[in-house]
């Protein structure tokens, strides 16, 4: 087995049946890089940054619309891989999704030539880059269902759960204008839903900040 460079088998849970050849391949093709909060990368851009491996932090992935508005469909967390990074090895994917940092983000990158050549001659990459696509399309389609068959007080009220959740409290540093950005929804509305929330004592607004006050009321909300 080939020294690793960087610690891949936590990516790759198959990485111990990989020949040596393959593992060195993949640690030649690695670099560190850091991301810092807010930047934002397109997958519509010329150059094809590779995949890229969180090892700390969030990233949002979000779509945009013709008039502007974002809709994120789903987060990478720390060991997620993310393949749109990458593009320009899968020519079947005619929509382009954006990448946004929520905090500063410490990657792998995994050169992108490199990565398709594995793909193309080893089953067990092939198998596990088709289970990573198959499970993002997955959580694209549970966003685009929320956005079509839920109300919106239900798709806010799951938002700040899911939150406080990720960020362990139920004090949230989030603006109206954000929330309405990942929901895919007008500021007004987000802030008129807010405010029926606080009436209800369901959670507390100050600026910049929502705090929760009552998650079973919220959890009833999107039931």
């Amino acid at each position: 087995m080939s020294k690793h460079l960087f610690p891949l088998n936590s990516f790759f849970p198959f990485w111990d049946k990989l020949s040596s050849n393959q593992q060195e391949i993949l640690n030649s093709s690695i670099s560190e890089k850091t991301f810092k909060k807010s930047t934002r990368l397109y997958s519509g851009d010329k150059e094809c940054l590779g995949l890229i491996l969180v090892r700390s932090g969030t990233i949002r992935a979000f779509i945009v619309s013709d008039s502007g508005r974002e809709i994120t469909l789903y987060r990478l967390l720390q060991g997620d891989i993310c393949l749109f990074s990458a593009a320009c090895i899968m020519n079947s994917i005619q929509f382009k999704i954006n990448l946004e940092m929520e905090e500063d983000v410490e990657t792998y990158i995994l050169k992108p030539t490199p990565y398709e050549q594995l793909v193309a001659k080893s089953t067990l990459i092939s198998n596990y880059t088709n289970e990573i696509m198959s499970s993002r399309f997955s959580e694209v389609m549970w966003t685009l269902e929320q956005i079509l068959f839920k109300s919106m007080d239900s798709r806010i009220a799951q938002f700040l759960l899911e939150q406080s959740a990720m960020q362990d409290t139920d004090t949230l540093t989030l603006t109206h204008e954000q929330v309405a950005k990942n929901l895919g929804s007008a500021r007004e509305v987000v802030t008129r839903l807010l405010k029926y929330f606080q009436e209800e004592k369901y959670v507390k607004l100050t600026r910049g900040k929502i705090e929760l006050l009552n998650k079973r009321a919220l959890n009833k909300l999107t039931e």
